[in-house]
């Protein structure tokens, strides 16, 4: 299932991808204007996927809405398919991946799914670690640097998801960057120099 992809092109020759996912009942174009934010140098080549599933009340999304962190594995198992053909046909070898919401949690299954290939970082944006029957975490390769960002009153994904993949990662010996910010369910650009840092590094 090939996937629609906008690409933000860099300044020359690329260092390598920045592919962020976006949350759901969005669309390829709403993180596209943070590849810039993240890279303002474009030194990466940037692309903005999306979903696959068309489902109400409107956008594109990488799952129909489900239990918490209980992705459908249907939809699930078809987005994780189409991401991974995508993300191993890119002509890079370092790769810089984050998603926001249901791009967070198709960031962490393609960044820590057994047998996956490590991006060079991950930005876990307001999202949740997916627990699904047939999918499984590799906790044993050595971590890329990991950055995770959260709003304390988020009502969608409550903050508890984030400090829970936080600790599991930690606990794992991973590089984890954590950060809460007094809001709800979105970015805040308090994050973006934080998260420029990770990707530039």
């Amino acid at each position: 299932m090939p996937l629609t992809v906008l690409e933000r092109p860099p300044a020359g020759e690329a260092e390598g991808a920045l592919v962020l996912l976006h949350g759901r009942g969005a669309d390829q174009h709403d993180l596209y204007p943070l590849l810039d934010a993240f890279d303002p140098e474009r030194r990466l080549h940037g692309y903005t996927p999306r979903g696959p599933l068309s489902l109400p009340p409107r956008g594109a999304h990488w799952y129909a809405l489900g239990g918490i962190p209980t992705p459908t594995p249907d939809h699930f198992f078809a987005s994780f398919d189409a991401l991974a053909e995508f993300l191993d046909s890119l002509p890079y070898q370092r790769i810089v991946l984050g998603g926001f919401s249901q791009g967070c949690v198709m960031s962490y299954a393609l960044a820590l799914g057994r047998g996956r290939p490590r991006p060079a970082a991950l930005l876990a944006l307001s999202g949740f670690i997916p627990r699904v029957e047939g999918f499984e975490l590799d906790l044993e390769s050595q971590f890329p640097p990991i950055a995770i960002v959260h709003g304390t009153y988020d009502p969608v994904i409550p903050v508890e998801f984030g400090r829970e993949a936080r600790d599991l990662l930690v606990g794992a010996g991973a590089e984890v960057t954590y950060r809460e910010y007094p809001i709800e369910h979105w970015i805040d650009p308090q994050a973006i120099p934080l998260l420029r840092d990770l990707v530039s590094s």
